[in-house]
């Protein structure tokens, strides 16, 4: 069987890739940074009250994937992390991210999962210090809330472009009913 590549990938202009890009690159930045400051800075102190009770700064390694799960497996993570970054990589740059919002979701997806995975090939854990205290809620970092907002725009993207569709089927039929 032949694989017809011309039909997978669909024609784009430059700035379709450039644009997410240089948001996948500026989202490894910042989350590369962030963890930087905050082993430099916070480590030491361990915890920084932002609004007392409330939101913390709080120094805090994990080893696993979000909320701890896959502690001390990191290979069936690490694997899984680079199957999405790659699905989620040809999604966006063989065109297939079917509008503007899509795309920035898919980027910022990419973005955290590839700012994570810095951290696990390089260090065996993952920096976090970000912690809403107030919830007792997950303490995270920059790449999980780049891959958390990016999944929640996807969603929000695929339901948009439903709706769209139905629509126009909607307009469709009452032409042809006409």
């Amino acid at each position: 069987m032949k694989i017809d590549f011309k039909k997978l990938v669909k024609k784009r202009t430059v700035w379709e890739y450039v644009i997410p890009l240089l948001i996948i690159i500026g989202g490894i930045a910042i989350d590369q940074l962030t963890k930087w400051l905050a082993v430099k800075y916070l480590e030491p102190v361990n915890d920084v009250p932002i609004i007392e009770g409330v939101l913390h700064l709080h120094f805090h390694k994990n080893d696993g994937a979000a909320f701890g799960a896959f502690s001390g497996q990191p290979y069936i993570f690490n694997t899984l992390s680079v199957i999405i970054i790659i699905g989620m990589s040809f999604y966006l740059f063989a065109g297939h991210a079917g509008s503007t919002l899509s795309s920035v979701a898919s980027a910022m997806i990419i973005s955290g999962g590839i700012g994570n995975m810095i951290d696990r090939v390089l260090f065996g854990e993952v920096t976090d210090f970000i912690y809403f205290k107030l919830i007792d809620f997950a303490i995270f970092n920059g790449a999980d809330s780049f891959v958390c907002v990016g999944a929640g725009l996807l969603i929000l993207s695929l339901i948009l472009e439903i709706v769209k569709e139905e629509r126009e089927k909607r307009k469709n039929n009452d032409k042809s009913c006409s």
